[in-house]
């Protein structure tokens, strides 16, 4: 059906991660495909022909060089394979891909024998100053014997379920499900909505009707209409908590419309189509519930959005073949799932399917996550946790989803006001892990950086931090990096968006650069230490060579290796950089040794007053230094010179880059700029509020805070480049933008110690 990304039912997609292995059971005929899309990641297959058959060859395939055995697999899994029964070194092996391969590469093998193979993207752990990350691999198996039509496919699932049954198209079934225990509910077939009830099953047993209520949920979760995503908690109408969200691989639902009724498809010209709400009456009669014309329900997996005008409109599912949501019951329930009906608009993609569901016992713990795509194409991850998150939880509960990664939003012993103070006058640390980070490696590495970023990277020096825009041929922004140059031919790239290594391994493909573009998220997470006495705890704390700076030495925008400790402690890189207008640094190490890396720093910070901060002082200190948000404060509609970051396109680049004619247009040109704004009076700015001059609507806020050094309200405003300059007298907007204005004054950014005297100290 065009417009629909449907999976091609005899294929199974699998992603190997780097450094980790994927075990699959194949069958005569099945065709293997490897492929490599970052390039120069081997893949090895174990094969383990089915009873053992002496001499059986399993895969046909071209092979690659064989690789060291001892570093494709570890000597702990290998016990553990034996303990299965499986002898790795009597295993047939086989390199599909090697060390050499260029990014996208692919290898295709055809299974000769039923077997049991063991698809492994081997590589040892990277050192911080190292540049060389295991990196993942897609595996794809195309089976010889597809499943026949209307056969599930189903995740695995958690746990041995206590309970799991499917609900067939258009009907409904009801259960009981004990406090504690785990409701998973799976859409079969992709792009399938469910309607979801559940009741407090006590007070039904006393006769009293308490289920899922829209009004309650919203006020209690603050949130008037929750799409897309879920609310993490639903309660009834005494404010009791029935369910908890705790992962969701979809990230889009409409929750709390009607389930669909007879009287939708009467007025539709379908009178007695089959409904949601009528099944629903049916199948509770059993538990006593009475019969409603209509039931408030969750409605899982309906496309539902909100336009301008506050009009509801819908759309086909985002929901793919395996998606799922996962709820663990606050107390006993008795639960109701459909399988919807609709079969006469896109809120089914236009068919009904399947729905699947599982109850887990509540002696089980599955961990919170959210499902994050960094493409329509791309495999569903779940949030992950960073290598600070065994220390970080020991001090709060309180984590915001971010790019994949669960991030601290703020910490128990003092609050985000109390954090802020912390990094203006002692030391705070931030956990950050979730910014991106790409290898660049190869003698055409700084061509290819040079091409892609506005800075001069050929003027960079070992040792050396540049941030810069990385730009459309438009002008306008991918995002804002930061470069580390490693070396002559080595580079690492920072930032916030995953998409950026994908595009810019594009353009290296399209010019025929003979360079590697590696993502080493997995291998590098960082610890940002900010704030005046940053200097001295991580002088107090690390070890560098003789050969490289100090701490006390380190330039700003340089960075240095070091150890924890002494010569032969953990390694690390540490740079002078930060995203808070002060003195500051950020600690790069492998996730292995974050606990180790985070004890480490608070027992050296003790004395100095450090204190653990999150994401919510971090706004507040980089509002105040005049440091932009991407998807916040610019996208991929805006420039740099609309962006506040138009001195990260020098005049000076001689050499061609991409948006070079764009970007020399945009600095005389631009329509907009991103100022500062600070307000009259006690109350605070909303992104998205209107600023006006007079009856003109001039600009629009983008990032608002209180500032507590201030001692006034501010605001990043994106205005007319006719209104841009500072000292303008202008208002900002709220209700309808004209019946209530707050008077507000235009300045320059930052707003906080403008010659960077700090962060320079």
């Amino acid at each position: 059906m065009p417009g629909f990304l449907r999976a091609e039912p005899d294929v199974e997609r699998y992603t190997v991660r780097g450094g980790g292995y994927v075990a699959i059971e194949v069958s005569t005929g099945d065709k293997l495909t490897v492929r490599d899309s970052e390039g120069g990641q081997p893949c090895v297959v174990f094969a383990f022909p089915v009873n053992n058959v002496p001499g059986a060859e399993v895969l046909a395939a071209e092979l690659r060089p064989a690789i060291d055995p001892a570093t494709a697999m570890p000597d702990a899994e290998r016990r553990g394979w034996l303990a299965q029964g499986l002898d790795v070194g009597r295993a047939q092996q086989a390199t599909l891909l090697g060390h050499d391969e260029p990014p996208g590469a692919s290898a295709t093998a055809i299974v000769q024998h039923d077997a049991r193979l063991v698809v492994r993207a081997p590589g040892a752990a990277m050192r911080p100053d190292q540049s060389a990350p295991p990196t993942d691999l897609v595996l794809q198996v195309r089976r010889a014997s597809p499943k026949p039509p209307g056969a599930p496919s189903l995740p695995e699932p958690f746990a041995e379920p206590r309970l799991e049954f499917t609900v067939p198209a258009g009907s409904v079934l009801a259960y009981e499900v004990e406090a504690g225990e785990y409701v998973q509910i799976i859409d079969v077939d992709g792009q399938q909505c469910s309607d979801f009830l559940a009741f407090d099953a006590r007070r039904l047993q006393d006769g009293v009707e308490r289920h899922l209520d829209a009004t309650t949920t919203r006020t209690l979760m603050g949130a008037s209409y929750p799409a897309p995503g879920l609310h993490s908690r639903f309660y009834d109408q005494d404010m009791k908590a029935l369910v908890e969200v705790m992962q969701d691989t979809v990230g889009r639902h409409d929750t709390f419309g009607l389930a669909c009724t007879a009287r939708y498809y009467e007025d539709a010209g379908y009178p007695g189509h089959v409904n949601c709400t009528d099944n629903f009456n049916e199948e509770l009669a059993r538990f006593g519930v009475g019969r409603r014309a209509g039931w408030p329900a969750l409605n899982l997996f309906f496309n539902t959005g909100i336009d301008a005008a506050n009009q509801i409109y819908f759309d086909s599912p985002w929901s793919r073949a395996g998606d799922y949501v996962l709820f663990r019951a606050e107390r006993e329930l008795v639960c109701a799932t459909s399988a919807c009906p609709d079969d006469i608009s896109p809120a089914n993609a236009w068919r009904t399917t399947d729905i699947h569901v599982r109850v887990y016992p509540a002696r089980h713990a599955f961990p919170r996550a959210m499902g994050f795509r960094m493409s329509p194409e791309s495999t569903t991850e779940l949030t992950k946790q960073t290598a600070f998150h065994s220390s970080t939880s020991r001090h709060t509960r309180n984590y915001a989803e971010y790019r994949g990664f669960w991030i601290p939003k703020q910490f128990h012993a003092g609050g985000p006001v109390a954090e802020y103070h912390a990094c203006r006058e002692r030391a705070a640390v931030f956990d950050l892990s979730a910014l991106r980070k790409f290898e660049i490696l190869g003698p055409d590495a700084e061509a290819l950086l040079q091409f892609v970023l506005t800075r001069d990277v050929r003027r960079m020096d070992t040792g050396q931090v540049v941030y810069s825009s990385l730009c459309y041929d438009s002008g306008c922004l991918i995002d804002d990096v930061t470069v580390f140059r490693l070396g002559d031919d080595r580079f690492r790239l920072v930032c916030g968006e995953p998409f950026a290594g994908e595009w810019i391994r594009r353009q290296a493909l399209d010019r025929g650069f003979t360079v590697q573009v590696k993502s080493s998220t997995s291998q590098l997470h960082n610890l940002s230490v900010q704030g005046p006495r940053s200097r001295e705890i991580l002088a107090g704390m690390l070890w560098t060579p003789p050969t490289h700076p100090r701490i006390d030495e380190l330039g700003w925008f340089r960075f240095t290796v070091a150890r924890v400790g002494d010569a032969n402690g953990t390694a690390v890189v540490v740079s002078r950089t930060g995203y808070t207008g002060e003195l500051g640094y950020e600690l790069w190490c492998h996730p292995d040794h974050g606990d180790a890396v985070w004890r480490a720093l608070f027992e050296a910070g003790e004395p100095h007053g450090i204190a653990p901060a999150g994401l919510d002082a971090l706004d507040m200190l980089r509002i105040e230094a005049g440091l932009v948000f991407a998807g916040v404060d610019f996208d991929d509609t805006h420039t740099p010179f609309e962006s506040a970051i138009g001195f990260t396109v020098p005049k000076t680049k001689q050499d061609d880059y991409i948006g070079k004619a764009a970007l020399a247009e945009a600095r005389e040109h631009s329509r907009h700029r991103l100022i500062g704004l600070e307000l009259d009076g006690n109350e605070t700015a909303t992104a998205g509020d209107g600023v006006y001059a007079g009856r003109e609507r001039v600009g629009v806020v983008t990032s608002a805070t209180r500032s507590p050094i201030l001692r006034t309200n501010i605001a990043f405003c994106r205005i007319k480049a006719s209104h841009a300059a500072a000292g303008e007298a202008v208002e900002v907007g709220k209700l309808d933008h004209h019946r209530k204005r707050i008077a507000a004054g235009t300045r320059a950014l930052p707003f906080y110690d403008p010659g960077k005297k700090r962060v320079r100290a």
